[in-house]
């Protein structure tokens, strides 16, 4: 435990040729820059993050005013509030009454600690701190009429970037609904908008579906020449077919290899955090066919004595990235319109259905798509686990099928039973 820091010892710090960092308790350390200021700091976490606010520059901010400080912060921190987060809307709230900005914030801090998940809510304060609040955010929210939105999203629509416009319009909406409900607007100046706007295309990520084409991939990936824990995950993808994030951050405490089962929690599916929070003991059971299992069983000799599945290069706490498993199918020779990582998903999906006849809700549930249940979300943990159980090791044996044989003369099966 450091020691708590006294006037005299703040006073005799001495600049040196790096930043020099006197802590104090509960994340309060003072900063003396090389220059010889001196500024107040406080580290906390955040949502999982490590994150720093400044409370401004000794002496003008005493030892015990930045305890205060402090105190007040852990306060928030105990309450679910970012007290960075906090600080900007009461900035932007001191810089205009009911401003754009300052209900935006309001809204996004509300929402965000009780619905949305992290990666969610980050886009959101993204889309609004780019193209929203230089131009009007200071601008009190009941004043704002649908001419000023035009232009500014006028400016978005000429960059091409039309899937941000209508996502960042429909936020803007919600903000404007959220100041009526919260008596500082009467009217939501957004509403039709998205009507004066093209829509943009719908992409699917790319993806090979059929027998013919999935073949030579699979013989790919059997033969790639990276390193071995990108080469199992390639392997493992299209056996699992989830989604790329949930395969990269397996870790071996979710495995049991002996019952052929991945148990996944919650916490790590694509779930809003009101889901996760309201069903915190929910899990996604993968059944693993035996090829899975034995993949799994050799990797283990590699990455089993750390907490990953599939750690990266910089380090056995962080996992391989998207990326990495992208440049890998470029490598084998597999352009961007032709696979995508995401791709094994749609691949599973249409062959199972196409080609093994299995039925949709079971690849559904497989998926980790909500389905209809009349038993509720209480007992959908063991939904068709058995029927499951029979498909992910039918999906594999049709796998190792094609690959065997030559693509041309693949010929669909169907499953039996």
């Amino acid at each position: 435990m450091p020691q708590a820091l006294t006037d005299a010892a703040i006073r005799n710090a001495k600049p040196a040729a790096k930043p020099v960092r006197l802590f104090d308790g509960g994340g309060l350390y003072l900063e003396v820059a090389p220059s010889g200021g001196k500024w107040w700091r406080l580290k906390y976490r955040f949502g999982g993050k490590e994150k720093r606010i400044s409370f401004g520059v000794y002496p003008e901010v005493s030892l015990k005013d930045a305890r205060e400080k402090r105190d007040v912060a852990r306060k928030l921190l105990g309450q679910g509030i970012d007290p960075g987060e906090e600080r900007k809307a009461t900035k932007a709230t001191e810089s205009g009454e009911g401003s754009f900005e300052a209900v935006a914030r309001e809204w996004h801090g509300k929402f965000a600690a009780a619905e949305w998940s992290e990666t969610h809510a980050k886009n959101i304060l993204n889309r609004m701190e780019k193209n929203i609040f230089p131009w009007l955010g200071s601008r009190p929210v009941g004043e704002i009429t649908p001419p000023e939105i035009i232009k500014v999203f006028r400016m978005v629509e000429a960059r091409g970037h039309l899937e941000t416009l209508h996502r960042t319009l429909a936020n803007c909406g919600q903000v404007f609904r959220y100041a009526i409900a919260t008596s500082r607007a009467i009217l939501d100046p957004t509403y039709k908008m998205n009507e004066a706007f093209p829509k943009p295309i719908k992409r699917h990520f790319s993806a090979i579906i059929d027998p013919q084409g999935a073949a030579p991939l699979l013989r790919s990936i059997d033969e790639y020449h990276g390193t071995y824990v990108v080469k199992c995950a390639l392997q493992l993808a299209p056996l699992f077919f989830l989604r790329p994030r949930e395969l990269r951050l397996a870790e071996w405490s979710e495995f049991d290899l002996d019952r052929a089962e991945w148990v996944i929690p919650i916490g790590r599916m694509k779930r809003t955090r009101r889901d996760k929070e309201a069903n915190p003991k929910e899990v996604h059971v993968v059944p693993l066919a035996k090829q899975a299992v034995e993949i799994l069983r050799e990797l283990f000799q590699f990455t089993g004595n750390g907490r990953l599945v599939f750690p990266g290069e910089r380090g056995r706490d962080r996992a391989i990235s998207d990326a990495t498993l992208t440049n890998a199918l470029r490598r084998m020779g597999y352009g961007k319109d032709e696979m995508h990582v995401h791709g094994f998903r749609a691949m599973a999906r249409t062959m199972l259905r196409q080609n093994l006849g299995i039925a949709p809700e079971w690849i559904e549930r497989q998926l980790s798509h909500a389905v209809d249940n009349p038993l509720g979300r209480a007992y959908d943990r063991t939904t068709f686990l058995p029927e499951r159980r029979k498909m992910m090791q039918t999906w594999a044996d049709y796998l190792d099928r094609i690959k065997a044989e030559k693509a041309e003369k693949v010929v669909p099966i169907r499953a039996a039973g």
